[in-house]
C-alpha cells in the first residue's frame, strides 16, 4: 500500500507543470532531481489509485485492425478462416487457438507476450 497521500499526489503534479520548463541537460541540477522525485511520487500514486488493466485479446485484435487498417473480413482471409469466426475473435466471444494466435500476431504486428496476456 502507497503511503503517498492524495496531497501529496496533488503537490507533485503542481510542482511538475513548473519544473516541466526546466533544462535537464545537467542531472545534477536540484531542479532535475526533484523533477525526478516528483514523477516518482505521481507514478507510485496513480499505479495504486489509477491502475491500468492489460488489453484483452479481443482488445488486441480490435486496436492492430483498426492500426493496420484491415478489416477482419481480409483478416479471416489471410488466416483462411470465416469472417464470422475473426468477429467472434473481435468481440471476445471466443479466443484464437495457439496457431491462429501465432499467425494473427504477426500479421497484425502484435507481440505474442501481449497475446498470451503475459
Amino acid at each position: 500500500m502507497s503511503t503517498i497521500t492524495e496531497a501529496q499526489y496533488l503537490f507533485a503534479k503542481q510542482r511538475i507543470e513548473d519544473l516541466l520548463l526546466v533544462d535537464d541537460s545537467n542531472p545534477n541540477d536540484p531542479n532535475v532531481i526533484e523533477l525526478g522525485l516528483m514523477s516518482d511520487i505521481i507514478i507510485e500514486y496513480e499505479k495504486e489509485h489509477y491502475p491500468i488493466d492489460k488489453p484483452t485479446v479481443a482488445e488486441l485484435i480490435s486496436n492492430a485492425l483498426e492500426e493496420q487498417g484491415m478489416t477482419q473480413k481480409q483478416l479471416a482471409s489471410i488466416l483462411n478462416i470465416s469472417p464470422s469466426r475473426v468477429n467472434d475473435f473481435v468481440i471476445g466471444r471466443s479466443e484464437p487457438n495457439l496457431r491462429q494466435a501465432g499467425h494473427i500476431c504477426r500479421t497484425l504486428h502484435i507481440s505474442p507476450a501481449s497475446m498470451m496476456q503475459v
